[in-house]
């Protein structure tokens, strides 16, 4: 049973960082694409940064400057930097994965997600 669990998140003033982790468990034999989106209360999930398994990292532009998306393969594990955090950043962020493993098709993975709240 593959899992992605967050771990990070709280409640910080404008201005500030957190940084986000998540870790990738079960029997995997291989990560591709890492991500994390986020959803903001009556809104929609956006996507906020992708980091592919090599190549370059893409970012919303409401974040780029800010927020920095990072990843050990090693340890299986995303990373998400969040710098001169806004208000509007206030959301539950979660993590995505594209994770293949054993005796199952490559597929997209969700964690539960972790709050982070921005007061101003």
């Amino acid at each position: 049973q593959v899992r992605l669990v967050e771990s990070g998140g709280g409640l910080v003033q404008a201005g500030g960082s957190l940084r986000l982790s998540c870790v990738a468990s079960g029997i995997i034999l291989r990560v591709n694409a890492m991500g994390w989106y986020r959803q903001a209360p009556g809104k929609q999930r956006e996507l906020v940064a992708t980091i592919p398994n090599s190549g370059t990292t893409n970012y919303a532009d409401s974040v780029k400057g800010r927020f920095t998306i990072s990843r050990d393969n090693a340890k299986n594990t995303v990373y998400l930097q969040m710098n001169s955090l806004k208000p509007e950043d206030t959301a539950v962020y979660y993590c995505n994965a594209e994770i293949g493993s054993w005796g199952k098709p490559t597929m997209y993975y969700w964690g539960q997600g972790t709050q982070v709240t921005v007061s101003s």
